[in-house]
Formats: structure tokens, sequence, C-alpha cells
């Protein structure tokens, strides 16, 4: 059972590994679902905009092109991530892989760096450096950067990953969002990342009733692409026989003419 912190048990995390390692819904049955003509369309939103990562990366895949058609419009964005993703390339765990999780931190860092420039003139983004896959128990010190974001930004909406997403960095960067939102009285959606992975077309565990799509142009949509592309530790193979962790197949689900959010 989860803590009213939000901690994972044991089994809560494993089932959710169980679903994210397992194979996923092909791009092409999510084509046939036809989102776009099923679910209500929604005006591009008015800011400021925060935009909260549990991962460098995550804010691209899931919001990136409208995050690149709100600056061409002029409206601020600000990101704020909240780990460095030092352990995509293996549990981390032991002191020995130190080193190799600053380095990979490093380089994370960099990339979304090179990834937001991409999108546009966008402020640099804060960096909260709080643990990989250990997000869950830092929720507090995670909802505190994210409120004092939205104070000092005078945010009007805010754009976190899915509180269903069923990894657990995601979940609780989402739960972490909520609080700092309901505290700052800031507008929230939400943005899936794994979902599109795990669920089906009309999977009950989804909330369809509150999604809504964003249609991207041809520049929203190329700015994104570009952007995902600078992100080449997870596009690449992690090692000899390992895949990347974001595969062409898994990458085609965030390349779409439209995103989807979560009201």
């Amino acid at each position: 059972m989860r803590t009213a912190r939000g901690a994972l048990s044991a089994e809560e995390r494993e089932a959710a590994a169980a679903e994210i390692d397992g194979p996923g819904t092909e791009e092409k049955d999510w084509r046939t679902a036809r989102l776009p003509d099923r679910l209500p369309h929604l005006d591009l939103p008015e800011g400021p905009v925060v935009v909260v990562a549990a991962h460098p990366d995550d804010e691209v895949l899931g919001f990136g092109g409208t995050m690149a058609a709100l600056v061409g419009a002029g409206i601020s964005v600000h990101t704020i991530c909240l780990t460095d993703g030092e352990a995509s390339h293996g549990d981390g765990d032991g002191d020995g892989d130190a080193p190799a999780r600053d380095t990979l931190a490093a380089l994370r860092r960099r990339e979304l760096a090179a990834a937001l420039d991409e999108l546009g003139p966008l402020h640099a983004p804060l960096h909260t450096g709080i643990p990989d896959t250990a997000l869950d128990r830092h929720e507090d010190v995670a909802t505190a950067a994210i409120a004092g974001l939205l104070s000092e930004t005078g945010a009007r909406l805010c754009l976190a990953p899915w509180d269903g997403d069923l990894h657990s960095d995601h979940e609780a960067a989402g739960r972490a969002a909520r609080r700092a939102c309901r505290a700052t009285g800031t507008t929230m959606w939400s943005f899936p990342v794994w979902m599109w992975h795990w669920a089906r077309p009309d999977d009950p565990r989804v909330p369809w009733r509150r999604a809504g799509v964003l249609p991207l142009t041809p520049v929203a949509l190329g700015r994104k692409k570009a952007a995902l592309a600078r992100f080449t530790s997870q596009l690449e193979a992690r090692g000899p026989g390992v895949p990347p962790v974001l595969p062409p197949e898994e990458l085609a689900h965030h390349i779409r003419t439209f995103e989807t959010v979560i009201r």
C-alpha cells in the first residue's frame, strides 16, 4: 500500500515494472483508435506555463510540441526537472556505480539543455537533483520546489507527468505537482508518457473523459522531433545486447501530430 507520502511498496513497484517491461501496444493500434476524432481539441493555453519532468526528456516526450507552439506564440514557458535520470542505464544502487551515475547525470543535463534549445528560446531548466528512482521518497522536496517555481513565475498552468503512469517517479512527480498546484491555486494538466506503452485504446485505467488533444503544426512537430533527437543516451543501445530506453516503437507514440493531456 502507498503511505501518506505516496511511497510505493515492493509489490507495487514489481507490478508496475512488469507492465512497463512487458510487450507494449503498437502505435498502429493507437492510430486505429483515432483519438483526435474522439477527444475534444484544446486551445493553446495561456501562460506563464510551468512544465514538470521526473527525468530529462519527460517534458519533451509528453508536451514538447506544445511547448514549442507556446514559445512561438510568445508565451513564457518554464521547466523543472526533478531528477537527473542517472539510473536509466541500470539500477545504480551500488557505491561502485556512483561515477557512472554522475557521468550519465551530467550527460542528461546537457542533452536536456540542447533539446530545450531546439524547442525555442526557453528559460534554463531548474534542476532539483532528487535521486532517480527514489522520487516517491522525496515528494515533499519536489512539492516545495514546484510550488516555489509556480509562485516565482506567476504560472497560470502547470503540466506534469500523469500520476497514473505506472512509473514510480512519474507518479510521484504528478502527485507533487498536484499538491503544489493546490497550494498556489494553479491550474494543472497532466501528460502521459509510459501509458501509451502499457495501456490500450478504451483502457478503463485511463480517465479518457478528462482527456483532450492539442493539435501540433508541422513546425511545432518538427521542433519536437529535433528536440527528441538530442537525447542520444536514451535512443542508443545501453550496451551490447541491451536495447535503448526509447526504441523506435516507443518513440513512435511521441511523434504524433497531436499531444494528449488529462485535465
